[in-house]
């Protein structure tokens, strides 16, 4: 988690933003945070929703592990109005209460057992004000995404701004004993410099999730997806 290359080698966290400009879930999470909330994003990456959050008027706190994906938040358009937190969310401790709680993005399956899940939903839970909530996201096991993650479905070729043309595309595997998924990341450049690093994540069933949240005694107002 804290020590994975794709977020914490500069080399490839150059690359993040330029796969993941604005995922399409981005703005309906968006339209979820009410007017002039504190927002506290754990898991903020390179701060894209973030600084999105912080340009609409909300008081937003990042946290990211990751020193090079922070680098990134902090020197981007708009990022010296959100505060940059370097923190393990399964260890936060701010003092300090929000109106919203949020993860976006894969974070929440970066924990990859269930007592790094209760961990981090303890986190949430320390840190919700009255009557305030969190959202997140989690994929569906069910929906096995990780038999579509091959060369052949995944790869692409688009041009970069700093290294031209670039090839990219992604693998997976399932370890059948953990149910943890560990994926590879792949990037070609025209002249030939490659990229790559391995990844892993865990699909939590939504049983396991909905008794977690349970167990820091906060509720569910609504499960949205395949779920």
């Amino acid at each position: 988690m804290t020590d994975e290359p794709l977020y914490c080698d500069p080399q490839l966290a150059q690359f993040y933003d330029w796969t993941n400009p604005w995922p399409r879930d981005f703005g309906f999470f968006a339209s979820l945070v009410e007017d002039g909330s504190r927002v506290l994003d754990l898991g903020c990456g390179t701060g894209i929703f973030s600084t999105a959050l912080a340009e609409r008027g909300h008081r937003v706190t990042g946290v990211d592990p990751a020193v090079a994906m922070l680098e990134i938040a902090r020197n981007r358009t708009g990022g010296d109005a959100v505060r940059w937190i370097e923190a393990d969310a399964r260890h936060l401790d701010l003092a300090d209460r929000f109106d919203m709680v949020l993860m976006t993005g894969h974070a929440f399956q970066t924990m990859l057992n269930r007592a790094d899940r209760a961990a981090l939903i303890g986190t949430i839970a320390r840190h919700l004000g009255p009557g305030a909530a969190f959202f997140f996201d989690s994929r569906n096991p069910e929906g096995k995404a990780w038999e579509r993650w091959t060369p052949e479905r995944t790869r692409q070729i688009q041009t970069h701004p700093q290294f031209g043309k670039v090839e990219h595309w992604t693998d997976a595997s399932l370890d059948t004993a953990t149910g943890i998924v560990t994926y590879g990341t792949h990037y070609r450049t025209e002249n030939g410099k490659q990229f790559a690093t391995r990844t892993q994540i865990d699909f939590a069933p939504q049983p396991e999730i909905a008794a977690l949240i349970k167990d820091a005694g906060l509720g569910v107002d609504r499960w949205i997806g395949d779920y």
